[in-house]
Protein backbone atom coordinates (compact mmCIF):
# COMPACT_ATOMS: atom_id res chain seq x y z
CA UNK A 1 0.00 0.00 0.00
CA UNK A 2 1.26 3.60 -0.69
CA UNK A 3 0.04 6.90 -0.01
CA UNK A 4 -0.86 8.43 -3.58
CA UNK A 5 -2.20 11.88 -2.69
CA UNK A 6 -3.02 14.27 0.41
CA UNK A 7 -5.85 16.65 0.83
CA UNK A 8 -6.29 19.52 2.98
CA UNK A 9 -9.97 21.23 3.84
CA UNK A 10 -10.95 24.12 5.23
CA UNK A 11 -14.21 26.38 5.87
CA UNK A 12 -14.11 29.58 6.65
CA UNK A 13 -16.54 29.90 9.50
CA UNK A 14 -14.02 27.53 11.41
CA UNK A 15 -11.03 28.99 10.20
CA UNK A 16 -8.81 27.58 13.12
CA UNK A 17 -9.37 23.70 12.42
CA UNK A 18 -7.58 22.36 9.23
CA UNK A 19 -8.46 18.47 8.26
CA UNK A 20 -6.33 16.12 5.90
CA UNK A 21 -7.44 13.51 4.12
CA UNK A 22 -4.13 10.86 3.42
CA UNK A 23 -5.27 8.74 0.68
CA UNK A 24 -3.67 5.45 -0.84
CA UNK A 25 -3.00 3.33 -3.79
CA UNK A 26 -6.27 0.92 -1.99
CA UNK A 27 -8.49 3.35 -1.91
CA UNK A 28 -8.23 3.79 2.06
CA UNK A 29 -8.45 7.06 3.34
CA UNK A 30 -7.27 8.38 6.64
CA UNK A 31 -8.43 11.55 8.48
CA UNK A 32 -6.38 13.73 10.25
CA UNK A 33 -7.05 17.49 12.05
CA UNK A 34 -4.79 20.16 14.22
CA UNK A 35 -5.68 23.50 14.73
CA UNK A 36 -4.43 27.07 15.05
CA UNK A 37 -2.86 29.00 12.24
CA UNK A 38 -4.09 26.75 9.82
CA UNK A 39 -3.18 28.30 6.59
CA UNK A 40 0.68 28.04 8.00
CA UNK A 41 -0.18 24.34 8.54
CA UNK A 42 -1.50 23.71 5.22
CA UNK A 43 1.20 25.61 3.44
CA UNK A 44 3.93 22.97 5.38
CA UNK A 45 1.96 19.79 4.52
CA UNK A 46 1.83 20.90 0.67
CA UNK A 47 5.47 22.54 0.53
CA UNK A 48 7.28 20.54 2.51
CA UNK A 49 5.57 17.48 3.97
CA UNK A 50 4.09 16.01 0.57
CA UNK A 51 7.17 15.08 -0.84
CA UNK A 52 8.08 13.02 2.23
CA UNK A 53 5.00 11.55 2.77
CA UNK A 54 3.75 10.57 -1.31
CA UNK A 55 4.49 7.29 -2.19
CA UNK A 56 5.39 5.54 1.03
CA UNK A 57 3.36 2.97 3.36
CA UNK A 58 1.33 4.37 5.70
CA UNK A 59 1.70 1.87 7.69
CA UNK A 60 5.41 2.62 8.41
CA UNK A 61 3.95 4.81 11.06
CA UNK A 62 6.59 5.75 13.48
CA UNK A 63 9.59 6.01 10.49
CA UNK A 64 7.10 8.20 8.86
CA UNK A 65 6.33 10.04 12.40
CA UNK A 66 10.24 10.59 12.79
CA UNK A 67 10.60 11.95 9.00
CA UNK A 68 7.81 14.76 9.57
CA UNK A 69 9.77 16.44 11.79
CA UNK A 70 13.15 15.72 11.24
CA UNK A 71 13.69 19.18 10.41
CA UNK A 72 15.79 22.04 11.58
CA UNK A 73 12.68 24.17 12.90
CA UNK A 74 10.44 21.26 14.56
CA UNK A 75 12.69 20.58 17.12
CA UNK A 76 10.03 19.65 20.44
CA UNK A 77 7.59 22.69 19.52
CA UNK A 78 4.18 22.98 18.87
CA UNK A 79 4.69 25.52 15.80
CA UNK A 80 3.12 24.76 12.52
CA UNK A 81 5.98 21.86 11.47
CA UNK A 82 4.64 19.82 14.84
CA UNK A 83 0.79 20.85 13.98
CA UNK A 84 1.33 19.43 10.64
CA UNK A 85 2.92 15.97 11.56
CA UNK A 86 0.06 15.89 14.52
CA UNK A 87 -2.72 16.15 11.77
CA UNK A 88 -0.70 13.21 8.88
CA UNK A 89 0.22 11.04 11.96
CA UNK A 90 -3.34 10.87 13.25
CA UNK A 91 -4.53 10.16 9.46
CA UNK A 92 -1.64 7.37 9.45
CA UNK A 93 -3.88 5.49 12.71
CA UNK A 94 -6.69 6.26 10.99
CA UNK A 95 -5.75 3.71 8.11
CA UNK A 96 -4.05 1.31 10.21
CA UNK A 97 -7.44 0.80 11.58
CA UNK A 98 -9.63 0.91 9.00
CA UNK A 99 -6.80 -1.61 7.40
CA UNK A 100 -6.90 -3.86 9.95
CA UNK A 101 -10.78 -3.30 11.28
CA UNK A 102 -10.11 -2.42 14.29
CA UNK A 103 -10.70 0.97 16.41
CA UNK A 104 -7.14 3.08 17.14
CA UNK A 105 -7.39 2.26 20.70
CA UNK A 106 -7.04 -1.38 19.62
CA UNK A 107 -4.45 -0.79 17.40
CA UNK A 108 -2.17 1.23 20.24
CA UNK A 109 -2.35 -2.09 22.70
CA UNK A 110 -6.19 -2.29 23.31
CA UNK A 111 -8.34 -1.15 25.93
CA UNK A 112 -6.67 -0.83 29.62
CA UNK A 113 -10.61 0.58 30.66
CA UNK A 114 -13.95 0.00 30.25
CA UNK A 115 -14.86 3.81 30.55
CA UNK A 116 -13.07 6.80 31.36
CA UNK A 117 -14.40 9.65 33.23
CA UNK A 118 -14.75 13.53 31.70
CA UNK A 119 -14.53 16.89 33.52
CA UNK A 120 -16.21 19.51 31.66
CA UNK A 121 -14.08 22.09 30.67
CA UNK A 122 -16.59 25.03 30.78
CA UNK A 123 -16.64 26.86 27.38
CA UNK A 124 -19.53 27.84 25.34
CA UNK A 125 -20.89 27.49 22.09
CA UNK A 126 -18.59 30.35 20.05
CA UNK A 127 -15.37 30.04 22.35
CA UNK A 128 -12.33 29.15 20.07
CA UNK A 129 -14.76 29.02 17.39
CA UNK A 130 -13.55 32.27 16.04
CA UNK A 131 -10.35 32.84 14.02
CA UNK A 132 -9.42 35.54 16.66
CA UNK A 133 -8.68 33.81 20.13
CA UNK A 134 -7.64 35.71 22.93
CA UNK A 135 -8.06 35.60 26.23
CA UNK A 136 -11.00 37.62 27.61
CA UNK A 137 -12.05 39.83 24.52
CA UNK A 138 -12.87 36.79 22.31
CA UNK A 139 -14.72 34.65 24.72
CA UNK A 140 -18.05 34.88 22.37
CA UNK A 141 -20.22 34.07 25.03
CA UNK A 142 -23.58 33.88 24.08
CA UNK A 143 -22.58 33.23 20.06
CA UNK A 144 -24.83 29.92 20.34
CA UNK A 145 -27.95 28.98 20.91
CA UNK A 146 -28.27 26.26 23.66
CA UNK A 147 -28.45 24.91 27.00
CA UNK A 148 -24.70 24.49 27.83
CA UNK A 149 -23.24 28.13 28.03
CA UNK A 150 -21.33 26.99 30.52
CA UNK A 151 -18.83 30.06 30.31
CA UNK A 152 -21.07 32.37 31.65
CA UNK A 153 -22.81 30.45 33.99
CA UNK A 154 -19.22 29.35 36.13
CA UNK A 155 -18.51 33.73 35.47
CA UNK A 156 -22.21 34.11 36.87
CA UNK A 157 -23.20 31.42 39.29
CA UNK A 158 -20.32 28.41 39.19
CA UNK A 159 -22.73 26.98 42.17
CA UNK A 160 -25.79 26.71 39.74
CA UNK A 161 -23.25 25.07 37.00
CA UNK A 162 -21.57 22.57 39.32
CA UNK A 163 -25.14 21.50 40.51
CA UNK A 164 -26.53 21.01 36.98
CA UNK A 165 -23.05 19.21 35.78
CA UNK A 166 -23.85 17.06 39.06
CA UNK A 167 -27.29 16.52 38.08
CA UNK A 168 -26.23 15.46 34.22
CA UNK A 169 -23.51 12.62 36.03
CA UNK A 170 -20.36 14.64 35.65
CA UNK A 171 -18.46 15.19 38.82
CA UNK A 172 -15.50 17.19 37.76
CA UNK A 173 -15.21 20.75 36.18
CA UNK A 174 -12.32 23.28 35.00
CA UNK A 175 -13.00 27.23 35.65
CA UNK A 176 -10.33 30.05 34.56
CA UNK A 177 -12.03 33.04 36.56
CA UNK A 178 -8.53 34.27 37.04
CA UNK A 179 -7.62 35.39 33.58
CA UNK A 180 -9.55 38.42 33.71
CA UNK A 181 -6.72 40.14 35.63
CA UNK A 182 -4.34 38.62 34.43
CA UNK A 183 -5.19 40.28 30.80
CA UNK A 184 -6.08 43.49 33.10
CA UNK A 185 -2.23 43.42 34.74
CA UNK A 186 -0.54 41.61 31.95
CA UNK A 187 -0.25 38.96 34.64
CA UNK A 188 2.18 41.36 36.89
CA UNK A 189 -0.01 41.61 39.93
CA UNK A 190 -3.58 40.68 41.21
CA UNK A 191 -5.13 43.26 43.69
CA UNK A 192 -7.48 42.58 46.61
CA UNK A 193 -10.39 43.41 44.85
CA UNK A 194 -9.47 40.94 41.33
CA UNK A 195 -8.79 38.13 43.90
CA UNK A 196 -11.84 38.37 45.94
CA UNK A 197 -13.63 38.32 42.48
CA UNK A 198 -11.57 35.65 41.15
CA UNK A 199 -12.48 33.41 44.18
CA UNK A 200 -15.77 33.88 44.15
CA UNK A 201 -16.78 30.87 41.78
CA UNK A 202 -14.83 28.69 44.06
CA UNK A 203 -16.64 30.05 47.06
CA UNK A 204 -20.03 29.44 45.12
CA UNK A 205 -19.31 25.96 43.72
CA UNK A 206 -18.13 24.25 47.28
CA UNK A 207 -21.51 26.17 49.33
CA UNK A 208 -23.72 24.93 46.79
CA UNK A 209 -22.34 21.46 46.19
CA UNK A 210 -19.51 20.61 48.60
CA UNK A 211 -16.60 18.26 48.18
CA UNK A 212 -18.51 16.61 45.00
CA UNK A 213 -17.15 18.48 42.49
CA UNK A 214 -13.76 18.38 41.39
CA UNK A 215 -12.41 21.83 40.46
CA UNK A 216 -9.50 22.08 37.83
CA UNK A 217 -8.15 25.85 37.63
CA UNK A 218 -7.10 26.69 34.08
CA UNK A 219 -4.70 29.54 34.25
CA UNK A 220 -3.44 30.01 30.29
CA UNK A 221 0.43 30.74 31.00
CA UNK A 222 -0.81 34.09 31.73
CA UNK A 223 0.95 35.28 35.36
CA UNK A 224 4.36 35.86 36.73
CA UNK A 225 6.03 33.50 39.40
CA UNK A 226 5.43 35.23 42.50
CA UNK A 227 1.70 36.09 41.47
CA UNK A 228 0.68 32.67 40.60
CA UNK A 229 2.39 31.48 43.83
CA UNK A 230 0.56 34.08 46.18
CA UNK A 231 -3.04 32.96 43.84
CA UNK A 232 -1.96 29.72 44.88
CA UNK A 233 -1.49 29.80 48.61
CA UNK A 234 -5.49 31.41 47.92
CA UNK A 235 -6.89 28.34 46.28
CA UNK A 236 -5.64 25.64 48.63
CA UNK A 237 -9.14 26.17 50.62
CA UNK A 238 -11.31 25.13 48.07
CA UNK A 239 -8.90 22.09 47.19
CA UNK A 240 -8.60 22.23 43.76
CA UNK A 241 -7.45 18.86 41.77
CA UNK A 242 -4.78 20.50 39.53
CA UNK A 243 -3.17 24.12 38.47
CA UNK A 244 -2.94 24.15 35.02
CA UNK A 245 -0.67 26.16 32.85
CA UNK A 246 0.04 28.76 35.53
CA UNK A 247 2.81 30.18 33.96
CA UNK A 248 4.78 30.16 30.78
CA UNK A 249 5.93 26.44 30.33
CA UNK A 250 9.32 27.78 29.19
CA UNK A 251 11.50 27.81 32.54
CA UNK A 252 12.04 23.97 34.80
CA UNK A 253 13.11 25.97 37.96
CA UNK A 254 10.77 28.02 37.69
CA UNK A 255 7.85 25.41 37.72
CA UNK A 256 10.03 23.26 39.83
CA UNK A 257 9.63 26.68 42.46
CA UNK A 258 6.17 26.70 42.13
CA UNK A 259 5.31 23.40 42.47
CA UNK A 260 7.37 22.79 45.78
CA UNK A 261 5.37 26.04 47.41
CA UNK A 262 1.89 24.22 46.68
CA UNK A 263 0.40 20.91 47.96
CA UNK A 264 -1.76 20.81 44.59
CA UNK A 265 -0.04 19.35 41.64
CA UNK A 266 0.56 21.64 38.50
CA UNK A 267 -0.89 20.42 34.95
CA UNK A 268 1.20 20.42 31.91
CA UNK A 269 0.94 20.94 29.64
CA UNK A 270 -0.66 21.13 25.93
CA UNK A 271 2.03 23.93 25.36
CA UNK A 272 4.89 21.49 25.23
CA UNK A 273 5.62 20.15 22.42
CA UNK A 274 7.49 16.88 21.97
CA UNK A 275 8.17 13.99 25.13
CA UNK A 276 11.94 15.86 25.37
CA UNK A 277 10.43 18.78 27.28
CA UNK A 278 8.15 16.86 29.41
CA UNK A 279 11.30 14.37 30.45
CA UNK A 280 12.98 17.49 31.17
CA UNK A 281 9.75 18.87 33.60
CA UNK A 282 8.81 15.43 35.23
CA UNK A 283 12.88 14.47 36.04
CA UNK A 284 12.68 17.76 38.10
CA UNK A 285 9.76 17.06 39.58
CA UNK A 286 8.03 19.93 38.14
CA UNK A 287 4.45 18.95 36.87
CA UNK A 288 2.20 16.20 38.80
CA UNK A 289 -0.59 15.88 35.99
CA UNK A 290 0.43 15.28 32.23
CA UNK A 291 -1.75 16.60 29.64
CA UNK A 292 -1.20 16.52 25.87
CA UNK A 293 -3.08 17.50 23.20
CA UNK A 294 -2.15 15.22 20.13
CA UNK A 295 -2.83 17.26 17.21
CA UNK A 296 0.20 19.75 18.59
CA UNK A 297 2.70 17.59 20.34
CA UNK A 298 3.15 15.00 17.17
CA UNK A 299 -0.07 12.89 17.41
CA UNK A 300 -0.96 9.73 18.54
CA UNK A 301 2.78 8.58 18.00
CA UNK A 302 4.22 11.15 19.82
CA UNK A 303 1.50 11.13 22.74
CA UNK A 304 1.48 7.60 23.53
CA UNK A 305 5.10 8.32 24.39
CA UNK A 306 4.37 10.72 26.47
CA UNK A 307 1.75 9.40 28.23
CA UNK A 308 4.18 6.08 28.61
CA UNK A 309 7.42 8.67 29.81
CA UNK A 310 4.27 10.01 32.38
CA UNK A 311 3.84 6.52 33.69
CA UNK A 312 7.35 5.55 34.03
CA UNK A 313 7.52 8.96 36.84
CA UNK A 314 4.10 7.68 38.38
CA UNK A 315 2.18 10.61 36.94
CA UNK A 316 -1.32 10.63 35.37
CA UNK A 317 -2.39 10.98 32.09
CA UNK A 318 -4.91 13.82 31.26
CA UNK A 319 -5.59 14.28 27.07
CA UNK A 320 -6.69 18.01 26.09
CA UNK A 321 -9.77 18.83 24.21
CA UNK A 322 -10.58 22.12 23.18
CA UNK A 323 -10.30 22.29 19.83
CA UNK A 324 -12.22 20.25 17.20
CA UNK A 325 -14.32 16.86 16.72
CA UNK A 326 -10.89 14.42 15.29
CA UNK A 327 -8.85 16.24 17.68
CA UNK A 328 -11.62 14.43 20.95
CA UNK A 329 -11.80 11.59 18.80
CA UNK A 330 -8.39 10.56 19.26
CA UNK A 331 -7.93 12.12 22.62
CA UNK A 332 -10.28 9.44 23.64
CA UNK A 333 -8.65 6.38 21.38
CA UNK A 334 -5.53 7.60 23.86
CA UNK A 335 -7.43 7.85 27.16
CA UNK A 336 -8.14 4.44 27.00
CA UNK A 337 -5.63 3.33 25.55
CA UNK A 338 -3.37 4.12 28.16
CA UNK A 339 -3.34 2.54 31.96
CA UNK A 340 -2.10 6.19 33.73
CA UNK A 341 -5.04 7.55 32.55
CA UNK A 342 -6.79 9.79 34.91
CA UNK A 343 -9.83 11.69 33.42
CA UNK A 344 -10.51 13.02 29.62
CA UNK A 345 -11.59 16.63 28.99
CA UNK A 346 -14.73 17.05 27.13
CA UNK A 347 -16.72 20.31 26.07
CA UNK A 348 -20.06 19.52 26.14
CA UNK A 349 -21.08 22.77 24.35
CA UNK A 350 -18.85 21.45 21.62
CA UNK A 351 -19.80 18.02 21.19
CA UNK A 352 -23.43 18.70 21.60
CA UNK A 353 -22.85 21.89 19.72
CA UNK A 354 -20.72 22.54 16.71
CA UNK A 355 -18.38 19.32 16.93
CA UNK A 356 -22.04 17.79 15.12
CA UNK A 357 -22.03 19.97 12.67
CA UNK A 358 -18.87 18.73 11.10
CA UNK A 359 -18.18 14.62 11.98
CA UNK A 360 -20.30 11.97 11.85
CA UNK A 361 -19.82 9.88 14.99
CA UNK A 362 -18.51 11.63 18.36
CA UNK A 363 -17.92 9.83 21.19
CA UNK A 364 -20.91 8.63 24.15
CA UNK A 365 -20.93 10.43 27.38
CA UNK A 366 -22.63 7.92 29.43
CA UNK A 367 -22.95 9.36 33.45
CA UNK A 368 -19.69 11.30 33.35
CA UNK A 369 -18.23 8.75 31.66
CA UNK A 370 -17.04 8.80 27.81
CA UNK A 371 -17.30 5.26 26.09
CA UNK A 372 -14.84 3.87 23.73
CA UNK A 373 -15.33 4.60 19.83
CA UNK A 374 -16.11 1.03 18.15
CA UNK A 375 -15.94 1.67 14.66
CA UNK A 376 -12.20 0.55 12.40
CA UNK A 377 -9.94 3.73 12.62
CA UNK A 378 -10.51 6.55 14.42
CA UNK A 379 -14.63 5.63 13.84
CA UNK A 380 -15.52 8.76 12.33
CA UNK A 381 -15.26 10.96 9.26
CA UNK A 382 -15.99 14.49 8.08
CA UNK A 383 -19.69 15.04 7.13
CA UNK A 384 -20.70 14.89 3.63
CA UNK A 385 -22.10 18.08 3.91
CA UNK A 386 -18.75 19.58 4.82
CA UNK A 387 -17.89 19.20 1.05
CA UNK A 388 -20.90 20.74 0.24
CA UNK A 389 -20.40 24.12 1.79
CA UNK A 390 -19.74 27.58 -0.24
CA UNK A 391 -16.80 28.53 2.69
CA UNK A 392 -14.54 25.10 1.72
CA UNK A 393 -11.21 25.51 0.57
CA UNK A 394 -8.80 22.38 -0.28
CA UNK A 395 -5.49 21.82 -1.22
CA UNK A 396 -4.16 18.90 -3.11
CA UNK A 397 -1.16 17.41 -3.62
CA UNK A 398 -0.27 13.72 -5.63
CA UNK A 399 2.13 11.55 -7.16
Amino acid sequence: MKITAIRTFRLEEFANVLWVHVETDVGIIGLGETFYGAGSVESHIHDVLANRLLGHDPLHIEALSRELVNLPLAQASTGAEYRAASAIDLALWDIFGKVCGQPVHQMLGGACHARVPVYNTCAGYGYVRSNRIKPVDTWNMGAGDGPYEDLGAFMSDAGVLAENLLENGISAMKIWPFDPAAIENDGRFITAEQMRTALSPFEKIRKRVGDRMRIMVEFHCLWNLPTIKRICRELEAFDPTWYEDPIRMNSVSALSELATSTCVPICASETLGSRFPYKDMLESGAIGIVMTDLVWTGGLTEGRKIAALADTYHRPYAPHDCTGPVAYVAAVHSSFSQPNTMIQESVRAFYTGWYKELVTELPRIVDGHVLPMEGPGLGTELLPSVFERPDLSTRYSEV
